[in-house]
C-alpha cells in the first residue's frame, strides 16, 4: 500500500472501537513502520484553549484573561487515545518553527509550546486546530484495519479541517467520497 500520509481516514459506521466511532482522522505520517494521525472532529467537552494556556503558564494571567473570546474559547480536540497529555497543532503552512513538520500541501503540524504562544499572542498561523493526544498504528496494523473494512480513505481538504463545523466533519468527509451513511455497507468486498 502506498503512503496515505495527508489523507483522511473515515470510520465506517460499524466501527468496533468506540474511541473511533464516527471519527475523521488526518494521517500526518504513514510508512512501513506504522502510522500516526489526529482526530479532527471530536472536541473535548469541558476544555478550552484558555485552560491550556493557564495550565502551561504560557502568558501573564492578565494577558490571557484579556484575549478575545474567539481565542480563549477555541475548542480543544480529542486527537486520539495515545499520548493524551501531549498537544499537537495542525496549521496552515504560513507558520514555521524549527519543529514544524509538513504534512501535505498547505498544512503542517507543530507539537511544541511555541505554536501555542503564537496562536494566543501572535503571530498566529492563518488557520489552526489544537488537539490533545494522537492515534497510532504499528507496522501493518492500519493496512489490516482498512482491509477489514474499518476505515475508508478520503482525500485531504483544508476546508474540512479548518472551515467545516466540527459536528459536520464526518458527513462532509463521507460526502467528499460521494456517499452517505445510508449508502455504506458494513460488508467488505475483496477481489
Amino acid at each position: 500500500m502506498s503512503s496515505l500520509e495527508g489523507q483522511f481516514l473515515v470510520a465506517m459506521p460499524d466501527m468496533a472501537d468506540e474511541r473511533f466511532a464516527e471519527s475523521v482522522i488526518l494521517l500526518v505520517g504513514h510508512g512501513s513502520e506504522g502510522a500516526m494521525g489526529l482526530v479532527v472532529n471530536h472536541e473535548l467537552a469541558n476544555l478550552r484553549f484558555a485552560d491550556i494556556l493557564d495550565e502551561l503558564d504560557l502568558g501573564d494571567p492578565d494577558a490571557v484573561i484579556r484575549l478575545p473570546d474567539a481565542i480563549r474559547q477555541r475548542a480543544v480536540m480529542r486527537g486520539g487515545p495515545v499520548e493524551t497529555g501531549r498537544g499537537f497543532v495542525l496549521h496552515s503552512s504560513d507558520y514555521h518553527s524549527g519543529h514544524t513538520y509538513p504534512v501535505t500541501e498547505g498544512i503542517c503540524m507543530t507539537a511544541t509550546v511555541d505554536i501555542l504562544k503564537a496562536m494566543a499572542f501572535g503571530p498566529a498561523p492563518r488557520a489552526s486546530l489544537f488537539a490533545l493526544g494522537c492515534c497510532g498504528w504499528g507496522a501493518g496494523q492500519l493496512e489490516g484495519e482498512i482491509s477489514d473494512n474499518g476505515w475508508l480513505t478520503a482525500p485531504f481538504s483544508q476546508e474540512l479541517v479548518f472551515e467545516t463545523p466540527v459536528g459536520d466533519r464526518y458527513e462532509a468527509a463521507l460526502a467528499s467520497l460521494h456517499i452517505t451513511r445510508a449508502t455504506l455497507s458494513p460488508d467488505a468486498g475483496h477481489a
